[in-house]
């Protein structure tokens, strides 16, 4: 990676996200940092958690996602489906907070290596930068770059239709190469409610822009998304 693709990741890490505001209209309470520090509930098969998807821009409910783990192993396998039972592309971490194949993008993207699901040190202050590699749909004849710049921004409180959670809100910044070489500048932001008792996230938000090689003016939107958990097990 050359230097100024190191420079523009970090330096806009440190504009939008070093402040801490998140992406949408998500708000919890902040709360002291715990003491001593809470561990994340270890992976079991049959653990489920089930969420609201929906649109910032509209408000519009886009449906139901339930995740589901359904394989332990040198990898643990995370089953996902919607509200039809129709089956969507699995969640592969290996091990346990480290993604290797990761559908919550808009694209499915496949990682090597693999790169957190949540900040390493579970503290108020964590940042940390990871680059790796991602090819995309789970194929592997593709080696993307993907930078990404993590942030914990404090412990806070937070509502969700499914309970109310402690839990660590962090943030995270992407800078990758697209694969329609057409796009150029593509990034990524998401804001995540991590609560390490459930050991998965209760809320999330995410959004996306990109430029078309030799655009002039303001970059292209990705659809903004929010993400509420509404039961788990």
């Amino acid at each position: 990676m050359n230097l100024s693709r190191r420079a523009f990741i970090v330096s806009s890490a440190l504009a939008p996200i070093a402040c801490g505001v998140p992406l949408g209209y998500e708000r919890g309470t902040p709360v002291a940092q715990p003491n001593p520090l809470p561990t994340v509930r270890p992976p079991t098969v049959g653990q489920e958690w089930t969420y609201l998807k929906r649109s910032v821009f509209d408000g519009k409910n886009l449906g139901l996602i339930t995740e589901r783990v359904a394989n332990i192993g040198s990898t643990i396998t995370i089953e996902r489906s919607n509200d039809y039972g129709e089956q969507l592309p699995n969640e592969i971490q290996g091990p346990w907070g480290m993604v290797l194949t990761d559908p919550q993008w808009p694209h499915l993207v496949s990682f090597n290596p693999a790169i957190p699901l949540w900040p390493q040190a579970l503290t108020a202050n964590w940042n940390k930068q990871f680059i790796t590699k991602y090819s995309v749909g789970g194929y592997d004849n593709g080696r993307l770059s993907w930078q990404q710049y993590m942030s914990a921004h404090g412990w806070e409180q937070i509502t969700v239709p499914a309970g109310t959670f402690l839990t660590l809100r962090y943030q995270s910044l992407v800078n990758y190469d697209s694969n329609d070489d057409n796009k150029v500048n593509c990034i990524l932001r998401e804001t995540v409610w991590f609560a390490p008792s459930i050991g998965r996230w209760v809320a999330r938000e995410s959004s996306g822009s990109y430029m078309i090689r030799g655009q002039l003016g303001a970059p292209n939107l990705e659809d903004s998304l929010q993400w509420h958990l509404t039961s788990y097990k």
